[in-house]
């Protein structure tokens, strides 16, 4: 039996033959289906659009069905709606009827939920968009999606007796500055991101970060990404649910100007998969006997 590919119009779901572990892997910025209207009523190309994407992150987990585990990913892009923003984060800037008391740092940046601006600051609209349509966008994106990641979160936690999320991202590599870590001072290739604690209990982050460390990453955590909305909502360490933020650095697998994978992608996908086949195997290695997937 194969993995079960659920398709849905806002998400890519694939189940495994048999669950294994209380894990979810999930890449919510790794979208990419453009809407052809979206790409006409934007200031930038389609290339420049690209620029806050997490190019191929998809690809660098798409063994985790295989592993055991349920994978989800986004289908559209960030820049279209950002999966890891609160519906609530709307940018008075960018979507006209917006309340411009409604604020905070993510906001006032451009990267609310329906976001102004991609990497480097650069405008995605001529002007302002409808409410109704940020609304639309929420409502048949935003909302499916975390609806299944919920769904896929209650799950394990009823088979196993506790749910983690791996959350998978991208970061520029610049997006470091001077960022230095280990006795050596490199820069981290790795930033999990747990929220200083609250989002995950202490032996799960320390076998996440064993397990990326085994395969030679060198691993930060928390600065300068400690996880935004998803690791602050479905990690309730004392519920038994976890969450933890991977960020990869792009560097290591793709041409970050050309948006392309280059020569050090399939030996990064293979260490990837290798610690995360890991974390999967020990994280359920002391369940019960797993039931096979629906």
């Amino acid at each position: 039996m194969k993995n079960v590919q659920k398709p849905d119009p806002s998400y890519y779901l694939t189940l495994p033959e048999v669950s294994r572990a209380p894990v979810v892997v999930a890449s919510p910025h790794s979208g990419h289906d453009y809407p052809q209207a979206f790409l006409d009523q934007i200031a930038l190309d389609a290339h420049q659009i690209r620029s806050s994407e997490d190019a191929f992150v998809q690809l660098l987990v798409d063994r985790a069905a295989d592993f055991g585990v349920p994978f989800l990913r986004a289908r559209f892009p960030r820049a279209y709606v950002d999966l890891n923003r609160g519906t609530d984060e709307l940018d008075a800037a960018v979507i006209s009827g917006v309340a411009r008391a409604v604020t905070s740092p993510r906001i006032a940046a451009g990267l609310g939920v329906i976001p102004r601006v991609v990497a480097n600051g650069r405008s995605i609209y001529r002007g302002k968009i409808l409410r109704a349509d940020a609304e639309e966008r929420l409502a048949q994106i935003w909302r499916p999606y975390h609806d299944c990641l919920a769904r896929l979160m209650e799950a394990a936690k009823l088979q196993f007796g506790r749910a983690v999320l791996l959350d998978f991202h991208s970061m520029p590599h610049d997006a470091l500055g001077s960022s230095l870590v280990g006795p050596e001072g490199k820069r981290p290739d790795l930033i999990l991101g747990d929220r200083f604690g609250g989002a995950a209990a202490h032996d799960v982050i320390d076998l996440i970060h064993a397990a990326f460390e085994g395969q030679g990453f060198t691993v930060a955590r928390n600065t300068p990404f400690a996880g935004a909305y998803i690791a602050q909502t479905y990690g309730r360490p004392a519920r038994g649910f976890h969450a933890v933020q991977v960020e990869i650095d792009r560097a290591l697998y793709m041409d970050e100007v050309g948006i392309t994978p280059h020569a050090g992608f399939e030996a990064t996908r293979d260490r990837v998969s290798a610690a995360l086949a890991q974390i999967i195997s020990e994280l359920g290695r002391d369940c019960a006997l797993p039931l096979a997937a629906e």
